[in-house]
């Protein structure tokens, strides 16, 4: 009987670090065969045992495969070995506002995979790459045509998961982030039970990152996005989400389009503010959406 062993994954784990700690001392990155979550071991070495000092070193995870991998609003992220890529990035930080982080995470890893379309093209090209508020990262299709006429059609690329912890006056975040970078295989849907209420709306399929760059693996897709991440959680302690607005107006999904909150209101997105919020006019007026608990989706 023949074995068949599968190929280990060769992470850049030294050419990150190089290119991480002069900026960050202390900066360590480990790759995990198999946890439950990236963010929960995190954070569970941060707060350590009860009585005793956390422990704040600025570290990656990365995470070959999860058995429970977390989205925001308490979702799974599914996630398998060399077809996803799921990692957390811990640090210590304390900026004086803490809106619009995981707004300022999408455009980093948006912009590092699809570099030259933050401040946009002489020919007008949308980004293939765009960022819903307020933590995901979605893919247009491959018609191009369409995609040009400003009606793409999405998949979802990627997700942000930003959590944080205190003791004693100390701040660490934790973000989590999962790419997919292989087409999933999803498992057979029951039929729709067509006598009951309709969902409100149809969960979105899916993307892959090969789909727009298929020389990319898990562990080059790594070495893409991890450096300019924390250039960008740094940028973002000194001066906020201020000046990544522009480059989250250029990929933002959402504006100009009808959308529906959790709460009920209706109207259309507008944008987001200069501290990251989401702006929304309603027959009330314009309302700005703060909570990363409210649930947004087109109409």
């Amino acid at each position: 009987m023949t074995l068949l062993l599968t190929p280990p994954i060769r992470w850049p784990l030294e050419a990150i670090w190089q290119a991480v700690v002069p900026g960050l001392p202390g900066f360590t990155a480990e790759v995990l065969p198999r946890i439950d979550s990236s963010n929960s071991e995190l954070m569970r070495r941060f707060k350590a045992s009860p009585g005793t000092a956390p422990r704040p070193e600025p570290t990656l995870l990365v995470a070959e495969a999860q058995t429970a991998g977390r989205g925001r609003l308490g979702r799974s992220w599914l996630s398998q070995r060399g077809d996803s890529l799921t990692f957390s990035l811990g640090m210590p930080l304390q900026p004086a506002d803490w809106s619009g982080l995981s707004l300022a995470v999408g455009v980093s890893v948006a912009d590092s995979l699809e570099p030259g379309t933050s401040t946009g093209k002489s020919d007008n090209t949308a980004p293939r790459i765009g960022l819903k508020w307020p933590n995901d990262v979605w893919l247009a299709g491959n018609n191009s045509e369409k995609v040009n006429k400003g009606e793409p059609d999405y998949s979802k690329l990627a997700g942000i998961l930003v959590e944080t912890a205190s003791w004693q006056g100390l701040r660490y975040v934790v973000i989590g982030v999962g790419i997919n970078i292989c087409a999933l295989e999803l498992p057979a849907r029951p039929p729709p039970d067509m006598t009951g209420p309709l969902p409100a709306s149809a969960p979105l399929p899916p993307g892959h990152l090969q789909a727009l760059l298929p020389e990319l693996d898990a562990a080059q897709t790594l070495l893409h996005v991890v450096p300019p991440l924390v250039q960008t959680v740094q940028a973002f302690e000194q001066f906020g989400f201020a000046p990544f607005q522009a480059r989250f107006a250029r990929r933002d999904v959402l504006s100009g389009r009808a959308v529906a909150l959790s709460d009920g209101t209706v109207g259309t997105a507008c944008g987001v503010s200069d501290n990251g919020a989401l702006l929304v006019h309603t027959l009330a007026g314009m309302k700005e959406v703060t909570s990363s608990e409210v649930s947004v989706r087109p109409c």
